[in-house]
């Protein structure tokens, strides 16, 4: 019977190009990041395969890239790209964001400039409390606030509306704040510094930005007599601190007797809801980044 010989019915890979190996068509083999293919077949050490008559290239070998792994070193590094090529940025330290260079053809990192306002806690107070102390003493009229930021300083506004027991009633206002003690009774845990404007300290209009005031005389003025209170200012703590702090406003009415009280949220002396109308009180405080209130 006679024979067909078909030759080669596919290729055979040979792997990496050898001088020392002798080749014949259809044998594949890479060099130099290539892959060529053989035509015509040659014996050992006879032809490189930039010998177009005896090799064919497959796949020719493209642009060299960048070895990524060499290029960002370090968590946190930021690969991006400029005229020439892929870049590092090296990471930022805390804190920082990231943003376009003056030219605006690089990322950059930057220190975040401070903000404004951090954030607002308030609080709304509807009820009734007598107030009958000649020294500092807490109100309900209260809010806690857990600071974002260490240095912040705090903006405090409360309005206090108040009733007086008689005409001599009156009284004066402060902000305690809780991060420099537990003793409403103590100035030096106050946030704002009270002024002394009488003789020897006794003047019953001593306190701070606000006062609420007696009427000076018996009269039906004082029954009815429903007043609005203000305690407003910018505070910056000594000391930088993140803990949670409660800001109470306190207050001490008339200081010779304690019979000359206020109602905070109530009435006059008189007591007439028909003539008069309760109103309620409420503190606001504002976390404020360092920097912007000066």
């Amino acid at each position: 019977m006679a024979t067909l010989n078909l030759g080669r019915i596919k290729p055979v890979f040979r792997d990496a190009y050898s001088g020392s190996t002798a080749y014949v068509v259809d044998d594949i083999v890479t060099h130099g990041n290539e892959c060529f293919i053989c035509i015509q077949a040659h014996g050992a050490g006879e032809q490189a395969t930039s010998q177009t008559a005896y090799w064919k290239k497959l796949a020719a070998k493209g642009t060299d890239g960048t070895d990524v792994g060499t290029t960002i070193t370090t968590q946190g590094d930021i690969l991006y790209r400029d005229g020439s090529g892929l870049q590092r940025l090296a990471k930022g330290t805390a804190g920082q964001t990231l943003q376009m260079n003056g030219a605006a053809n690089a990322p950059t990192w930057v220190t975040a400039s401070s903000g404004g306002v951090l954030q607002i806690k308030a609080y709304h107070y509807t009820g009734e409390q007598g107030i009958n102390s000649t020294s500092y003493t807490n109100t309900n009229v209260a809010v806690a606030i857990t600071p974002t930021a260490a240095d912040s300083h705090f903006w405090i506004i409360a309005s206090i509306s108040a009733g007086g027991d008689n005409h001599d009633a009156n009284a004066v206002f402060n902000v305690h704040d809780s991060a420099l003690g537990s003793s409403y009774s103590t100035e030096s845990e106050f946030c704002f510094t009270d002024p002394d404007n009488g003789p020897g300290g006794n003047s019953t209009n001593e306190g701070y930005m606000s006062n609420q005031w007696s009427t000076g005389s018996d009269g039906s003025a004082d029954n009815f007599k429903v007043q609005q209170s203000m305690i407003w200012g910018m505070y910056n703590p000594a000391a930088d601190s993140s803990s949670a702090r409660t800001f109470t406003v306190v207050c001490k009415s008339h200081q010779g007797s304690t019979s000359n009280g206020i109602n905070i949220g109530g009435t006059g002396d008189s007591g007439d809801d028909n003539h008069q109308i309760r109103a309620s009180s409420r503190i606001e405080v504002w976390e404020i980044a360092n920097g912007i209130y000066s």
